[in-house]
């Protein structure tokens, strides 16, 4: 006879919508300052990581691959907590890891220690990958017509994200001087601890006991689901294609004779391109249905890599990485509101946390790559890349689509 035993889960989402759209309210203002720790780290890990080496700076953007990898070792463990612990407790521990992400980052520039720094920052990626959970605690309560909005509305707080991070980043570098730049994670560290303070008014569903140890299906049989894999496809092309691009678009402006302002100004406009859309993607979706949303934007990050391999002008890269954004944004939320068709209320924090996992354990893996590939073949190969993994999701959509609508 099967052992039977009491474990958390949060009940299933309730139709009524009001508790949602308030939900939605308190996790895009966490995630305008929980995220801003993302462009901190990214714009800042690099710099600080060629001041704290020696003479050899080859390691210089080690931090920044830390911060990718620390999201991706946390996935899973955010996926259990939420689990164990209900879901606002769980997002509140992430939003403790970056306090404590921050304040090590801060003191190891003190140190002068290089390999301190990275353990820092890696432990604030850590914190990421808790707000990257922040779509699917949207998702939580509402209502199945009003979850593609949910989701795309707490990613519009990217938004304030993208200016929040590299202003608080501008005006605390030099707080702590003579020593530079640490004043910029202290800055960090109190953005975490707002965004730990906004979640304690999050109205997560209710933690109901599941008399079952085995309650749901096993993961391999979730994952071998058609529209599973389809869906983590999406989300991985859509965001590993955009950090292999944007990781390398920088240094190939600086190598063609732009300014590094201008290079960082491109990045800028990419970031708010990645966000902006939010607005109104989950409208698209309600209108238009999430596979062709996926699709226009795949087809927007092959739009980027040709307008790319057309010159390299400034209007070129700028273009280019505007496209990006947009194409991510339609992709990677199109695939999220195509993964929450693939499980059940009691599987919803394993499924998620894997598929974070996955997501997240190929970003970091583009990043790493992108500057061999970059230094060894050139800008115009990194955009050649683009072409064949667009291609091969584009066709997997397409069969699973036509393989689901033949079986009904």
């Amino acid at each position: 006879m099967t052992e039977s035993v009491s474990t958390p889960v949060d009940a299933a989402p309730v139709s009524d919508d009001r508790i949602a759209r308030r939900n939605v309210l308190v996790l895009a203002a966490a995630q305008a300052l929980a995220g801003a720790g993302a462009p901190i780290c990214i714009s800042l890990g690099g710099i600080v990581g060629y001041y704290l080496l020696g003479l050899d700076k080859s390691f210089a953007t080690l931090p920044v691959t830390g911060f990718v990898v620390g999201t991706a070792l946390a996935t899973l463990p955010a996926g259990m907590l939420a689990r164990r612990l209900g879901r606002r407790k769980g997002l509140m521990v992430g939003s403790l890891l970056g306090v404590c992400g921050g304040w090590l980052a801060a003191y190891a520039i003190f140190l002068s220690s290089f390999w301190f720094f990275c353990f820092g920052v890696l432990l604030a990626g850590a914190s990421s990958a808790f707000v990257q959970q922040y779509r699917f605690a949207a998702a939580d309560s509402a209502s199945e017509s009003f979850r593609p909005k949910a989701i795309s509305w707490v990613m519009a707080g990217g938004v304030l994200a993208a200016v929040i991070g590299p202003q608080t980043a501008s005006l605390t570098k030099d707080m702590l001087a003579p020593t530079l730049y640490a004043g910029a994670f202290v800055g960090l560290s109190a953005l975490a601890a707002l965004s730990w303070v906004v979640l304690g008014f999050l109205k997560a569903p209710p933690i109901v006991n599941v008399q079952n140890t085995a309650a749901g299906r096993p993961l391999p049989e979730i994952m071998r689901q058609g529209r599973f894999i389809v869906a983590v496809l999406c989300a991985v092309s859509s965001y590993a294609l955009m950090s292999f691009v944007m990781t390398a678009a920088p240094m190939a402006m600086v190598s063609q004779g732009h300014s590094t302002s201008n290079a960082l100004l491109g990045i800028q406009w990419h970031v708010m391109a990645m966000f902006a859309p939010s607005f109104f993607t989950g409208s698209l979706i309600q209108r238009f249905g999430k596979e062709r949303i996926v699709v226009v934007g795949l087809l927007l990050l092959a739009g980027c890599s040709a307008l790319a391999l057309a010159g390299l002008d400034l209007t070129h890269f700028w273009g280019a990485l505007i496209l990006l954004g947009i194409g991510w944004n339609f992709g990677f939320i199109g695939a999220t509101a195509m993964l929450t068709e693939t499980y059940r209320p009691e599987e919803k924090n394993r499924v998620q946390a894997v598929n974070d996992f996955i997501v997240f354990g190929f970003v970091a893996a583009a990043s790493l790559s992108s500057g061999g590939i970059l230094n060894a073949f050139g800008w115009n190969m990194v955009n050649v890349v683009v072409f064949p993994v667009v291609i091969i999701t584009l066709a997997m959509l397409f069969f699973t689509r036509k393989r689901s609508a033949i079986r009904a």
